[in-house]
């Protein structure tokens, strides 16, 4: 008896799924759509996007083509895989095709973030941020700062087991801390890390605002970050002390043509945070990991930066003029990005109902630019697999049409050169001063976000 209630039981949670999956399905068929599954409920997709990734893609695209309709991250989506209409789209804002950040992102990173404005708001917010990391601004303020920290955080790193995926996190954030905040960032630089850790968690989360959940803990971790910056502001405004960063350019409303209210204020510094911090964090540590695998890229690199420290003392920090010689640094900071995919695609949302490849997007719809399958085609990159910085000492490759590891069209990275900046400057001092081997067995996954899960370690011996 027992045998046979648990037999119908299974039989009757088959049913309501199925039936789920059935009414989801027959929910999104709209005459005009493109193919493709929706899912659960809610959840649509989202778990196996999140756990498959690539091969996600690719069983999709073998099924449905190139562009087609899924459910992920909470929200309807159409999924574009071809290479020249993801250009249409990244280049064609001013047509209805916005930014399309999921909710939990726009949440937490808040509403006056430059990913979450369009029009002229984007343009005046792009603008302000523009004004922070001119070549000039690069130069004069920021390098001297960033070839300071480097100095300071990569010391006595000789004869230790390091986690490379934890010193590069911190190095990027508190890097960019510095330049925002000067002398400050040391007070709260402890305290505001945690925090950040967690709100970077909750921006790839499902909005659901429940306790232990990642969307619950990011959104509270904002409201801290928000209360430090708040406080950090008012000490400025009380002090009328002068300073030499980013916080003190955003607050000079009278000698800067965009002024900006505190709330923007702040959302623009984590904009600022958010924006470099993933992409050089995990750029550095792939470097490293990349540079260790192949000991001809690191020698030829080694070799580039013993040059410049041999025309310097050792006091001397890093310039523009030796910024503009790391030629083949450059050329592996691309071939880094490029091979490990730091960052997999954009989004973008429909403003009104819009006829795309065929078909019609309803208004309200994302659509997931995603740029990933771009960087292994062998067409525009030989052997796609191999790690090869030598490809981008070809200029032009820099310029074609399908490099987008940077963004593309209005939304291209604005802090693009600042980034490589620090990261050159990283990468001079680690591989002058040390040698490093890996210990072994560190697992690396490559979605949604390029990780170690158990950290990167590496032993480190003095050069």
């Amino acid at each position: 008896m027992a045998v046979f209630i648990l037999f119908l039981a299974v039989v009757l949670v088959l049913c309501i799924c199925s039936a789920l999956l059935r009414w989801n399905e027959v929910r999104y068929r709209k005459k005009g759509l493109p193919p493709g599954t929706m899912g659960w409920p809610v959840f649509g997709e989202t778990t196996e996007f999140l756990k498959q990734g690539p091969n996600f893609m690719k069983n999709q695209r073998a099924r449905y083509g190139s562009f087609f309709k899924s459910h992920i991250l909470g929200c309807p989506t159409i999924v574009s895989m071809d290479p020249e209409l993801n250009r249409y789209i990244l280049m064609n804002e001013a047509k209805g095709l916005v930014p399309g950040y999921p909710q939990s992102m726009l949440d937490i990173l808040g509403k006056c973030n430059i990913a979450a404005v369009h029009g002229s708001t984007h343009k005046y917010m792009r603008g302000a941020l523009l004004a922070l990391i001119s070549p000039t601004i690069i130069r004069d303020q920021l390098l001297p700062k960033i070839d300071d920290f480097m100095r300071s955080h990569l010391n006595n790193w000789d004869n230790h087991i390091i986690n490379i995926q934890e010193k590069t996190k911190e190095m990027a954030l508190l890097s960019s801390l510095k330049q925002i905040a000067g002398i400050e960032s040391c007070s709260i630089s402890q305290p505001f890390m945690a925090e950040f850790f967690k709100l970077v968690l909750g921006t790839l989360s499902l909005p659901i605002d429940l306790p232990g959940t990642n969307y619950r803990r990011g959104f509270q971790a904002r409201k801290k970050i928000v209360s430090m910056l708040t406080q950090l502001i008012d000490e400025r405004r009380a002090s009328k002390e002068t300073h030499e960063d980013m916080l003190s350019c955003l607050m000079r409303s009278d000698e800067n043509r965009y002024k900006l209210t505190d709330e923007e204020i702040i959302d623009q510094i984590i904009t600022i945070l958010y924006s470099g911090y993933e992409t050089v964090s995990t750029t550095s540590m792939m470097a490293v990991k990349y540079l260790h695998d192949h000991p001809r890229a690191l020698q030829e690199l080694r070799k580039e930066h013993l040059a410049i420290r041999e025309r310097k003392r050792p006091e001397v920090p890093i310039d523009c003029n030796d910024l503009k010689s790391m030629r083949f640094t450059r050329a592996v900071i691309f071939e880094t990005s490029r091979l490990a995919t730091i960052v997999n695609g954009v989004l973008r949302k429909t403003t009104q109902d819009m006829e795309l490849n065929g078909f019609v997007i309803p208004k309200g719809w994302r659509i997931y630019v995603y740029t990933r399958e771009i960087n292994y085609d062998p067409s525009l990159y030989p052997e796609p697999l191999t790690f090869n910085p030598w490809r981008w000492m070809d200029k032009s490759l820099e310029c074609q049409n399908n490099l987008l590891i940077f963004g593309g069209g209005t939304r291209q990275c604005p802090g693009k050169e600042l980034g490589i900046a620090e990261i050159s400057t990283f990468l001079h001092y680690f591989v002058t001063r040390y040698r490093w081997e890996e210990i072994g067995g560190d697992k690396l996954m490559k979605f949604p976000r390029v990780e170690a899960p158990n950290g990167l370690h590496i032993r480190v011996s003095s050069y």
